[in-house]
């Protein structure tokens, strides 16, 4: 009888609303308060937009080629958006890291799978948006071109190039993976792994990887998978390679080392891929846990994409994470 009662006055409550509950009086006062409360959060949320309009527009006004020299120069030390100019005159906006390892880390770059399931479809724009194709092995070659896309902002939620790409000449590389869709002021905190070079290892080529991959074109069919770019050690900001092992399935990780960025790796059938990013191969089913690159693989289409076949099944697929997040890369 008891229990009866009791769900009779639950029903009173969800159908007429916890108000009827509540005297007249009370009911005024709880809405002035959440009027208040809401005015309040309202005001807060402008001002913070105000304030950060206000460091854009003196940002504006910054004349520098990366974040480097914007930190140098203006002596500026907050992570966020910048302003920046190229050799040329133009002028574009991108996120700058002023805290990691010393700062002045500049975004020129992001590959984001938008549909791991479609295979070199629209939206591949670092392999290829014209499918599975062996008249055209080396794909949309975005790796090695000045085509620019995307905006910084939505970096996580879109692929991203901008002119810093070919113009910047730079010593050393950051490399942030960072869930898709995240919003920029987050991106830092919410990054599953982030590490950076520390051996000036760009300086090599050029100062950038404009050069680096015009000097490791994508050419099927030669060679094996043993003739692949440099692989450069690195340093870990967040994560480890324990963790950098374990974002990817068994069978990856059995034939390669965490550790390290490796470029132009082939894989078994001597199609090419851009960039391992936190591995070294040691085995030639480079496909599996590396990104990018060319626009044919001759064993199976379900090979071809931007994150080519993280998805492949069993123990050779990457994890729902490493899957699900933008890889975001920075010069300096």
């Amino acid at each position: 009888m008891l229990l009866h009662i009791l769900l009779f006055v639950g029903v009173l409550v969800t159908s007429e609303g916890l108000e009827s509950l509540v005297p007249a009086s009370q009911q005024t006062e709880i809405e002035t308060l959440a009027h208040t409360k809401g005015t309040r959060n309202v005001n807060t949320t402008w001002s913070l937009r105000r304030t950060n309009l206000r460091k854009l527009s003196d940002r504006a006004r910054y004349v520098a080629s990366s974040c480097k020299e914007i930190q140098s120069i203006y002596g500026e030390q907050e992570d966020g958006l910048y302003y920046l100019t190229t050799a040329n005159g133009m002028r574009y906006q991108t996120f700058c890291d002023m805290t990691t390892a010393g700062g002045g880390w500049t975004l020129v770059a992001s590959v984001h799978e938008n549909f791991i399931q479609g295979k070199c479809t629209v939206g591949d724009r670092w392999s290829s948006q014209q499918g599975n194709n062996a008249n055209l092995p080396d794909g949309e070659r975005n790796w090695s071109n000045r085509n620019t896309f995307g905006v910084a902002e939505s970096a996580t939620s879109d692929d991203f190039k901008n002119p810093g790409y070919y113009d910047i000449i730079a010593e050393d590389m950051s490399v942030w993976h960072v869930p898709n869709n995240f919003p920029l002021e987050h991106w830092k905190l919410g990054a599953i792994l982030r590490y950076h070079t520390n051996n000036h290892f760009l300086s090599l080529y050029k100062g950038n990887l404009l050069n680096l991959f015009k000097q490791y074109p994508v050419r099927y069919n030669i060679g094996s998978c043993s003739q692949r770019g440099p692989a450069i050690p690195i340093v870990y900001d967040h994560g480890d390679k324990k963790s950098t092992a374990y974002f990817y399935g068994p069978n990856s990780r059995a034939e390669f080392e965490p550790g390290f960025i490796t470029f132009r790796a082939i894989n078994n059938e001597r199609a090419a891929m851009a960039i391992c990013s936190g591995v070294k191969p040691t085995g030639c089913h480079t496909e599996h846990y590396c990104i990018g690159g060319g626009g044919y693989f001759p064993q199976s289409s379900r090979q071809c994409g931007d994150f080519t076949a993280f998805d492949w099944g069993g123990g050779a697929s990457a994890s729902k994470a490493m899957i699900e997040a933008a890889v975001l890369l920075f010069y300096r």
